[in-house]
């Protein structure tokens, strides 16, 4: 199984950015996390950040065909890109949406998330362990489904 991970703006500043909200880990340790527990499950992965828009939505369009599913941590898109909706839609595959914290117990503007439709499953305020949970559930969801 390949899995492609991706993360939106402001990520790279894991660590350093409001680690009241989320942590202190920085974001080469994640990536490493992820990595080592995706290969502890048989998974292969990409891991990719950006903070442009129409980048992650050609990471997503480019998923398509190489990929069996997407974990996506949107961050601020979540909240008003139909770019992303869009490009998640398009690439058909299933997205797992990750976030480090509880979205619907921040402020208003953060409990909607516009990319959650295009999605199997959204997994918010569990911190970075949302993410190896999200690799869980496309190996759940594979060995269910049979593929």
């Amino acid at each position: 199984m390949k899995l492609l991970v991706l993360n939106g703006p402001n990520l790279n500043m894991l660590g350093t950015r409001e680690p009241g909200i989320y942590g202190r880990m920085d974001y080469n340790r994640l990536v490493e996390t992820i990595t080592a527990y995706a290969k502890s499950k048989g998974v292969e992965t990409l891991i990719r950040q950006t903070n442009l828009e129409g980048e992650l939505a050609t990471f997503i369009q480019q998923a398509r065909g190489v990929y069996d599913g997407i974990i996506i941590n949107p961050g601020a898109f979540t909240h008003y890109s139909y770019t992303i909706l869009d490009a998640l839609l398009s690439a058909e595959l299933p997205a797992v949406e990750v976030h480090i914290s509880n979205i619907h117990k921040r402020e208003k503007f953060r409990h909607t998330s516009v990319t959650a439709p295009a999605c199997i499953g959204q997994i918010c305020g569990l911190g970075i362990k949302g993410y190896l949970l999200a690799i869980d559930m496309h190996v759940t969801r594979r060995a269910l489904l049979g593929r």
